[in-house]
């Protein structure tokens, strides 16, 4: 019996030690405190590349609108944009772009989502890409995909993940075709 008892003795005094509780805090406490720090610098990271895409269409747009490319193509205008862009990596192949008038009559612009790069497939989706007449106004749309940081920071900000695990970024910009 007294061997029961000191068994008992040593359970007791093991249950009320305190050694270890600031590591069970920390166990705790650690892992939220990750998801927060990494769910801000993607945060961050999203705002930056939407804010330099933003930026990079409308300086591409600002050539267009002045007339200072002629006959411009999707390419020509994808590497422009490109070439203003600094927070992406693998900028050719992860922007997709639309040109198209926009009707002054019934005011109609893109219907449905932006088209994006699939970087599951080989072939590409087809975009709409008119030069429009003198004097109407153009619209504009880019379409890019990146890749998180940090996969798991993806499912705490509730970023909606393609096929290949990249976020979508669009931007949109209008100009007046100028008179030839």
């Amino acid at each position: 019996m007294s061997a029961l008892g000191a068994l008992a003795g040593r359970v007791r005094r093991r249950l009320l030690a305190e050694d270890g509780t600031l590591t069970a805090d920390f166990v705790i406490v650690f892992p939220v405190i990750m998801m927060v720090f990494l769910g801000s610098f993607e945060a961050g990271m999203l705002m930056t590349r939407s804010v330099m895409l933003e930026r990079a269409v409308d300086l591409s747009v600002r050539d267009l609108r002045l007339g200072l490319v002629e006959n411009p193509t999707h390419d020509q205008i994808r590497d422009d944009i490109c070439s203003h862009m600094i927070v992406m990596p693998g900028c050719s192949e992860a922007l997709m772009l639309e040109l198209r008038p926009v009707s002054t009559t019934t005011w109609n612009v893109f219907d449905g989502p932006a088209t994006c790069v699939n970087r599951g497939e080989e072939v590409q989706p087809v975009t709409t890409w008119l030069h429009g007449e003198s004097n109407e106004m153009m619209l504009v749309r880019a379409c890019a995909v990146f890749d998180p940081f940090f996969p798991t920071s993806a499912w705490g900000l509730n970023l909606p993940l393609d096929a290949s695990g990249g976020y979508q970024l669009v931007a949109m910009s209008a100009f007046v075709n100028e008179p030839r």
